[in-house]
């Protein structure tokens, strides 16, 4: 019998890298089916070796910290997020796991099943990282790397919105906080009202519609007239907005009665007293779309089913940023930290 058979899901690891026998075990779950991978994921090798044959390469690396569960889903959609808002295609992920102290067998097991699962769903390929059991956390961390590449010609640059562009919003608002928020604060919600059924449509936020915008990005993209593109997340969709205001030195005009806050996040939002404007908002996607090209980039996203919605207008740096309200025309609120941050913490702080 092997040493990796006679652990138990529930053992507790040792503080230090990963042991080599569970290593290879959730190593022995990837598929290298990409051939530009010349070195892929393998004990003793430290490093990936890749081709990246007549492409652009497109790089990307972001933690996630706030969830603790599904830490893999999470941290390989937002930064294939990342990747798909220039225009490329995710297509390599690095993972680093800081698991705490005390942390078992399954919960190892758990993530890379989550790691592998999303990069599948993706056609992304894991080609590396590193985990550890380390001191001084209380709940895993997972730092990602995403490669991916854009043709020459194809990229689409952040600061690339234009007066006069309309201002499309896929899905809605906000995904990932709401599904995370019935994570971390269900007791609380049900004490306030909120039915099971409630939690779990909230939960089921983070893979249906998902936090995802590879599809939406590339979809959009393809049917031409994009001038840039933003993936909101912390801070949410007024944050996101105001960085790709920032980022293009535009204005934009929203339109309060058109942005598409989910019945149940607006739910859940109301109880926490949190703003959904400012609640993390993977899975959706921010589009600054030309007028020649606002019907092209309608049609593709509809014929893809994926829901968008035209909530403002790029206009001059001298306008402003600005809400749309039925009181008048007021600055659009601006979040020094995301909501749900603010959730955890117990901080009193509103937007300004």
């Amino acid at each position: 019998m092997t040493l990796s058979r006679r652990r138990r899901d529930n053992d507790t690891l040792p503080i230090g890298k990963l042991p080599s026998d569970l290593l290879k075990q959730s190593l022995s779950r990837i598929s290298i089916n990409d051939v530009s991978v010349l070195v892929g994921p393998s004990i003793g090798s430290d490093a990936a070796l890749l081709d990246p044959l007549q492409q652009l390469i497109v790089a990307t690396s972001d933690p996630v910290t706030f969830a603790t569960e599904h830490v893999g889903w999470y941290a390989v959609n937002i930064n294939a997020n990342d990747v798909a808002c220039l225009g490329g295609t995710p297509l390599w992920f690095l993972a680093t796991l800081l698991l705490p102290e005390h942390s078992t067998l399954s919960t190892s097991e758990r993530i890379f099943k989550d790691l592998v699962a999303a990069c599948d769903s993706l056609g992304v390929t894991l080609i590396g990282g590193h985990t550890e059991i380390t001191q001084g956390i209380d709940r895993p961390i997972l730092a990602g790397t995403m490669l991916g590449g854009v043709k020459r010609g194809k990229a689409i640059l952040p600061g690339g919105a234009k007066p006069d562009d309309h201002l499309l919003l896929t899905k809605g608002i906000a995904l990932e906080g709401t599904a995370l928020l019935a994570q971390e604060a269900a007791e609380l919600l049900k004490s306030k009202g909120l039915t099971d059924s409630d939690l779990q449509e909230a939960r089921d936020l983070l893979r249906a519609p998902g936090i995802s915008v590879v599809r939406d990005a590339l979809t959009a993209q393809e049917a031409g007239g994009v001038n840039a593109m933003h993936d909101p997340t912390e801070g949410g969709v007024a944050t996101g907005i105001l960085e790709m205001a920032a980022s293009a030195g535009v204005g934009v005009e929203i339109r309060q009665s058109t942005m598409p806050v989910l019945p149940i996040c607006e739910k859940i939002c109301r109880i926490l007293r949190l703003d959904p404007l400012g609640l993390l908002a993977s899975g959706s996607l921010l589009l600054s779309v030309s007028p020649q090209g606002i019907e092209g980039v309608r049609h593709a996203l509809s014929e893809a089913s994926i829901p968008v919605t035209e909530i403002g207008q790029i206009t001059s740096a001298s306008e402003g940023i600005h809400l749309l309200t039925p009181e008048g025309r007021i600055p659009i609120p601006r979040f020094d930290r995301d909501e749900f941050a603010r959730f955890l913490t117990g901080s009193p702080t509103q937007a300004t």
